[in-house]
Formats: C-alpha cells, sequence, structure tokens
C-alpha cells in the first residue's frame, strides 16, 4: 500500500475513531499480569509530578516574601528566605531524579510488554511473511522497534505532563484570582481579570499554533517512513555486498541509495519550513508572555494598590496559568510526532488483524497419514494460473519428485502445502506426522554452529556427539570442532556448504515427512547423491516431496509428477 494512500485512508477512517482506537492500543497493557507493578509505578510517578506541581506553588509564595523583604530591606528576612530556598530546591531536585527514574522504570517495563506481544502477533499466522509478500504495510522491524519505543514514552510524557499542567492550572488560578482584583471595563466590573487575560492569550496562540503547524503530523509520519526506508536499502546492500561486487553495481546501488536519501531531505526541508513558521510563532508568543502580565498588572502597582512582591507573585501566578493553559502549544510538535507514531502502529495492527480475519483461499490442514491434494487451483497476483483442479495423493514411505519448466508452479506447490500461498482453491491435507521445509536457500541464524544445526529447536536437543556425527554424515568434518562458535554463518559457508548444513539438520530433526524445493541446487551431483542416501539410510520410512530439475535426482524418488499446463501429470519412471 502506497503510504501516502495509507496515512489518508488511516486519517480519514481515524478522525473520529483515533482516541478510541489508540486507548484500545493503549489499556492491555493496564490490565495484563503486569497491571500490579504498573499502577503502582504510575501512582508513584503521579505523586512526585504533584509533589512538584506543590514545590512551584511554594516557590510563588516565595516569591512574594522574597521581594518584599528586598523592598524593605529586611537583611533578616532576606537570609531566612535564601535558607528556606535552598530547603525547597534539595527537595525539588530528590522529587524530579527520581520522577524520571520511575517513569523510564515504567516506560521501559510497559514497551517490554508491547514489543512481547507485537513479537507474538507479528509471528503468528504468518503475518511476518503474508504482510512482506502482499506489501500491506512497509518497515514493521521499525514500527516494532522504534515506534513502540517512541509511543510508550511519548504517551507516558504527554500524559503525565498534561496530568501536571491541570493541577498546575487549578493550583495557579486560585492563587491568580486572589491576587489579580478586578478591573472595570466600559462600567463592567471583571473580577480576577488576570486570569481572564491568560486564558484569552492562551486561547488565541493555541488556534494559531494549530493553524500553522497542522502539517507536521503528516510530515512527521512520512520522515519516519522515509528514513525506514533508508535504513533497509542499506542492509539490503550490506547483506547482498559479494553479488553487488562481483556485478560492479556500485553505481546502481549509490543511484538507488541517493534516490532513498532524496525523499528524506525532500521531506526533512518541508518539516523545517512548516517548523520555522511554528518557531516563529511560539518563540514570539513566549517572550511577549514574559512582559504580558506586567503591562497588565502595571497600573495597580503605580496605583499604590500591591506592593512588588505582590506584583511578582502575580507574575509568576500568571506566567504559571499562562503557561498551561499554552500546554498545547508548547507541546505540539511532541504532539504532531504522537499522532505520527500512533497512526503507523494503528495501520500495522490493522494490516495484522486483516490478514489474520482473511480467509484462507487454499484449505491447508493436517490429516490422516496421507498426503491429499485435491481440486486445488493456485493462482498469481495478476491473475494467471498456476494449477488448475489439480489432484495428487502421496502415501506414507513414498519418494515424490516434482518437476516442470521455470515458473510452472512447483515451488509454489510446496509454499502452498507451507500456508504461504494466499490466492487459489481446493484442499491440501498433510499428514498429522513430524515434517520439515528444506527451502532452496537455508536460513541460518546468527548464533552457535550448534543452534544453527538444531534450528527450530534449541541447541541442547540434541547430544554434542550427534552433532559432530551428521557434520562429518553431511561432508562437513571440518565445522566439527566449531560447534560452539558464534557467527554469522550465512555468510562464513558457501552456498553448497549451507545447503549440506540443511541436511544436517533434516538428520538432527529426524522428519517423517520431508518437502525440499531445489535443496541441492548447489552441490554437484557426488554431494547431492551422498546426502539423499543418507536421509534414506538413516531415516528409513521417510516421506520425502521434493522439487528439482536434474535428471540425477530422479533414482532416489519411486514417483516423478511433472507440472505442464496447470496439471499435474503422473510419469512413468525411467
Amino acid at each position: 500500500m502506497n503510504q501516502n494512500a495509507e496515512y489518508g485512508a488511516v486519517n480519514d477512517a481515524v478522525r473520529g475513531q483515533f482516541l478510541r482506537r489508540t486507548w484500545a492500543m493503549i489499556t492491555p497493557y493496564w490490565r495484563s499480569e503486569e497491571k500490579g507493578k504498573a499502577w503502582l509505578l504510575l501512582a508513584a510517578v503521579i505523586a512526585l509530578s504533584l509533589f512538584s506541581v506543590a514545590i512551584s506553588v511554594w516557590i510563588n509564595r516565595w516569591y512574594k516574601d522574597f521581594y518584599n523583604a528586598l523592598e524593605h530591606k529586611d537583611t533578616a528576612a532576606f537570609w531566612q528566605l535564601i535558607g528556606y530556598f535552598g530547603a525547597i530546591a534539595a527537595v525539588a531536585i530528590l522529587g524530579a531524579v527520581y520522577r524520571l527514574y520511575l517513569t523510564q522504570m515504567l516506560t521501559i517495563r510497559w514497551r517490554a510488554w508491547l514489543t512481547e506481544k507485537h513479537f507474538a502477533r507479528w509471528l503468528a499466522d504468518k503475518n511476518y511473511y503474508q504482510l512482506e509478500q502482499g506489501g500491506y504495510t512497509d518497515n514493521p522491524d521499525q514500527r516494532i522497534s522504534e515506534d513502540l519505543n517512541n509511543f510508550t514514552s511519548s504517551t507516558l510524557s504527554l500524559g503525565l505532563g498534561l496530568l501536571r499542567n491541570v493541577v498546575s492550572l487549578v493550583s495557579f488560578s486560585i492563587i491568580l484570582w486572589g491576587v489579580s482584583g478586578s478591573i472595570e471595563v466600559f462600567g463592567l466590573t471583571i473580577p480576577g481579570y488576570m486570569f481572564w487575560c491568560a486564558l484569552l492569550y492562551a486561547a488565541v496562540g493555541s488556534w494559531l499554533t494549530h493553524l500553522i503547524g497542522r502539517r507536521l503530523i503528516g510530515l512527521s509520519n512520512q520522515q519516519q517512513r522515509f528514513e525506514a526506508d533508508l535504513r533497509f536499502s542499506m542492509v539490503r546492500v550490506r547483506e547482498n555486498a559479494e553479488s553487488i561486487a562481483l556485478y560492479n553495481g556500485e553505481p546502481n546501488e549509490k543511484q538507488r541509495l541517493s534516490a532513498r536519501f532524496s525523499k528524506v531531505w525532500h521531506n526533512f526541508w518541508d518539516i523545517m519550513k512548516v517548523s520555522k513558521r511554528l518557531t516563529f510563532f511560539t518563540a514570539g508568543y513566549s517572550q511577549i508572555a514574559i512582559i504580558f502580565p506586567f503591562i497588565v498588572a502595571a497600573p495597580r502597582y503605580f496605583s499604590g494598590k500591591i506592593e512588588l512582591g505582590e506584583l511578582m507573585q502575580i507574575n509568576s501566578a500568571f506566567g504559571n496559568v499562562q503557561e498551561n493553559f499554552s500546554w498545547f502549544i508548547s507541546a505540539y510538535s511532541d504532539l504532531a510526532s504522537w499522532r505520527a507514531t500512533s497512526d503507523r502502529l494503528l495501520s500495522f495492527q490493522q494490516a495484522m488483524t486483516d490478514n489474520e480475519q482473511r480467509p484462507p483461499a487454499i484449505d491447508v490442514r493436517p490429516q490422516g497419514e496421507r498426503l491429499v491434494v485435491q481440486g486445488l487451483g493456485m493462482d498469481l497476483a495478476d491473475g494467471r494460473h498456476l494449477l488448475t483442479d489439480a489432484d495428487m495423493t502421496v502415501e506414507p514411505g513414498q519418494r515424490v519428485m516434482l518437476s516442470g519448466r521455470s515458473g510452472s508452479g512447483k515451488s509454489t506447490l510446496l509454499r502452498a502445502m507451507g500456508h504461504l500461498w494466499p490466492a487459489g482453491h481446493g484442499s491440501i491435507r498433510l499428514p498429522a506426522a513430524r515434517y520439515l521445509f528444506l527451502p532452496q536457500k537455508p536460513y541460518l541464524p546468527i548464533g552457535t554452529l550448534k543452534a544453527v544445526l538444531s534450528y527450530p529447536q534449541d541447541d541442547s536437543a540434541y547430544p554434542a556427539e550427534r552433532y559432530a556425527q551428521v557434520l562429518a554424515t553431511c561432508r562437513l568434518p571440518h565445522l566439527v570442532e566449531r560447534l560452539d562458535e558464534a557467527n554469522h554463518w550465512q555468510r562464513m559457508l558457501s552456498p553448497g556448504e549451507q545447503q549440506r548444513l540443511a541436511f544436517a539438520r533434516a538428520l538432527l530433526f529426524a522428519p517423517q515427512w520431508l518437502y525440499m524445493d531445489e535443496a541441492t541446487s548447489a552441490m554437484d551431483e557426488e554431494d547431492e547423491a551422498t546426502l539423499y542416501q543418507a536421509l534414506i539410510d538413516e531415516l528409513p520410512g521417510l516421506s520425502i516431496v521434493s522439487v528439482g530439475h536434474r535428471s540425477s535426482l530422479k533414482r532416489f524418488h519411486g514417483r516423478h509428477v511433472r507440472i505442464e499446463g496447470g496439471r499435474l501429470e503422473e510419469q512413468q519412471p525411467a
């Protein structure tokens, strides 16, 4: 899905639902098995946040006494108030440190819980595969890693900031109302006029801020996507470094990377332009706010109705009330970023939901002892048919070789058996037995060689001597001494060695059914023959369904089935 279209769809559909859907994303953690510690930490953080408001109220009262002491040249009161301020400052520092520490603790615990839930859901129902193949969402790695981190930290920061501002607003509004007095305008007496001035000043400022900066939401969303695309392209270069080097493809790759970065560049310039206009306004707004209370309160001070201490207290209270009313202005950029992050997570979750709720086109399930393909049709994304109403039955212990021209659907048939093909019709009944798939390019996780061999099981699943045995059987004796070595084995080993390692994995796993997709394509015929014979000898009764082109494979299979014209045709053994 195009990112602009994705964002537009989310923006239109979520306009009235955004808060509800975001709330549904926030609340599960607070009802989970972690809720006890979560609520305890949140209560502590809220208490410390409210304590910081109390500190601000104390300092506001201190301002009045301190400036009055200065005005009256009261030395004893001056030093007493200096000491009092030192005590307040020490307590404030302690509270600020632990508020930050406990907030960070709550943030990482919430992020850890959300990350584990997203890991589980992303890896379930083949979401990680289907979303990638269908292009339903971009950069799921970034959404789980960066977006969840930003979401938890920003949600807590903005939520606690809003709470602190509301409490502070109430506290300082009471103070400001009490000290600002009344003013008469056109014969009308307005009580607490400084409070209403602060409210009006902040309301106008908030409206103008949103008017100037509202484009930041969409631009922030796009910036996150373009940055992730750039990182992904650089990872692709690193993963395919040898092939690119042999092709001398550096100019082409530089052009690709530059095109990716160009999107980052242009979008960032748009962000800069909007941010510049927004900063012009907010900086001017903040500067005017410094002198605005003095201008409004000056007539009462010069008329002798209030002393310097009261003036400074009014200034402090007005500043706090105006700042609290203006929370939307100061937090606007953070709110825009949080909205963009939330939109990306919501669209990611929606894509997974859509995939989970999409009924499978091909009915694949374990049942019985035989492999039964019935009325199977497989379609490509462009509507072309690979198979049409194909039927096949494989009995336990049989070894079947699938052949056909390139692009005829051999590998696709194995993908359908592995629940990986989304388009088509018909049914596949897999034997309800221990099975393993060997793709053409085996997956070798980064870790010890033992972990690679035992994948997808734990490396403690087999005795140490068994690892050495299968390596020797699969013509990899030089790797026996490196079983406990952790490395990036996909880079260290040749394609042929990787495929031999996959056969060693199959010998360890000892499946009853083995599905192979050109699993010996990178081997010579001698290695191929040795490994096929090892499977037959060491795993008696093993059922094999393998895709291959080489005629040398035929002698290891009792049945030969060719895909021709969209049908499965039984071939007579040579």
